[in-house]
């Protein structure tokens, strides 16, 4: 299960639990975010493409970190006129863990085992451990 979002002028195609870097989001870390433009969504069966968006879809991240991007040198050189210009630049960035991907309000995430709890009885206060009744 995958979908394609936008944001910040580029797509992204994500599933649940991946890291993606965009463009600077406003918030800060452990902060919920919301994608509402999601383009398409894949599943094993089913695709749903949408003309441009997909009706009721969202996907939901959560913010790991605020950060920078790496330098990007910009250099000007003017030949035989003894010219030149050297600029550098750092775009800012957000990390983002993508947390679940919903469609009308539903999760599309697959359920895993470790999100069931165990259907393991509890052992009753009236039952002895098992040493005290071999002694």
């Amino acid at each position: 299960m995958f979908a394609v979002i936008k944001t910040g002028g580029k797509q992204y195609r994500v599933t649940a639990d991946d890291k993606i870097t965009v463009m600077s989001l406003a918030g800060a870390a452990g902060d919920v975010v919301t994608f509402g433009d999601v383009l398409s969504l894949f599943d094993g069966a089913t695709t749903e493409i949408g003309a441009p968006l997909v009706a009721g879809a969202s996907v939901s991240g959560q913010i790991v970190e605020q950060d920078r991007g790496p330098k990007v040198i910009a250099f000007k050189k003017r030949r035989r006129k003894n010219s030149r210009r050297k600029r550098g630049h750092r775009q800012d960035i957000t990390i983002v863990r993508i947390t679940d991907i919903l469609l009308n309000g539903q999760s599309r995430r697959p359920v895993s085992a470790a999100d069931v709890p165990s259907a393991a009885p509890a052992p009753s206060a009236t039952e002895a451990p098992a040493e005290a009744v071999a002694s």
